[in-house]
């Protein structure tokens, strides 16, 4: 026993020792989220005034009067407040899914998943370990790392020889699953950022929307003629928001859907490439190994 105890020690000491990196790296992507997030509202708000809100975009050079015929920058600068907003979550969903994307093609590593996991499959078919690690250590990668961290394992529990086979089967998968609980999070990071944009983006265009009719009512309601300038100005607002909130929404839930399977299809491989490791050792390591010392 005591000498089970002292085996099984040293199998949870790297999930410990990659913690702080895990925190490390989540803090540096969280400070990363609040300056993109701070730096397309800012942008934003210099895009609205001095760009769509020009003089040159509205008649007689003040963006207090109608815009121009024709002139789009003059007709989303009518569209309010919540215009420059509106554009902030925009970007945001540019810029998020552009960290995403390249984050995932880290993870991925320097080849196609399906042949590196095939490859891996091949050399632990021919029981060549060292062939499978150097193997990962050219792919690199999320799911390379996680793949390597199983085969090292495998040799560690190949050369054991005071444990059952379950127990060795048991340290490998277990390897596996935390390798996986630690590299899999920073495939996920910003994605809630994207899935609350998608959610959120729709309402706020509904509150310019809202804006823009309170606007356009109040010119129905003013005394005598009804004021038709107003009026129009009101109903662009709320269409405007509109537009940009529906577009906005839809990007993002496109975004979301399309990293979330990139993520399902690493995950898969890593899961693929993880039953072969532990279905490899069953097979290559049938026999249980006992120490005939006492």
């Amino acid at each position: 026993m005591e000498q089970k105890n002292a085996m099984n020690k040293p199998a949870a000491r790297p999930a410990a020792a990659a913690a702080p990196q895990g925190e490390a790296k989540g803090g540096g992507s969280s400070l990363f989220a609040v300056f993109a997030i701070i730096l397309a509202f800012v942008v934003s708000v210099i895009v609205f005034i001095f760009v769509l809100g020009d003089g040159s975009h509205f008649q007689g050079g003040n963006h207090e009067n109608n815009p121009l015929p024709g002139d789009y920058f003059g007709v989303v600068y009518k569209g309010g407040p919540v215009v420059p907003v509106l554009i902030t979550m925009f970007l945001c969903v540019i810029i998020f899914s552009i960290e995403r994307a390249l984050t995932l093609g880290r993870a991925k590593g320097s080849k196609s998943i399906e042949s590196f996991v095939r490859t891996i499959r091949q050399k632990l078919n021919v029981n060549d370990i060292t062939g499978a690690i150097a193997t990962c250590d050219q792919q690199k990668g999320s799911v390379a790392n996680v793949v390597k961290a199983g085969l090292v394992k495998y040799q560690e529990m190949a050369r054991e020889r005071h444990m059952e086979k379950d127990q060795k089967v048991l340290a490998i998968q277990k390897e596996i699953e935390e390798s996986t609980a630690l590299e899999l999070p920073m495939l996920e990071k910003n994605l809630v950022i994207i899935s609350t944009l998608a959610s959120i983006a729709t309402l706020v265009g509904l509150i310019g929307t809202v804006l823009g009719m309170i606007k356009a009512f109040s010119a129905l309601a003013q005394g005598g003629a009804p004021d038709a300038v107003g009026l129009a100005n009101g109903i662009s607002e709320a269409l405007i928001n509109t537009a940009l909130g529906i577009s906005t929404s839809a990007l993002a839930i496109v975004a979301y859907n399309f990293f979330t399977s990139k993520i399902d299809e690493l995950t898969y491989s890593i899961d693929e490439a993880g039953f072969s490791i532990i279905q490899t050792f069953s097979a290559q390591h049938g026999a249980t190994e006992h120490n005939t010392t006492v």
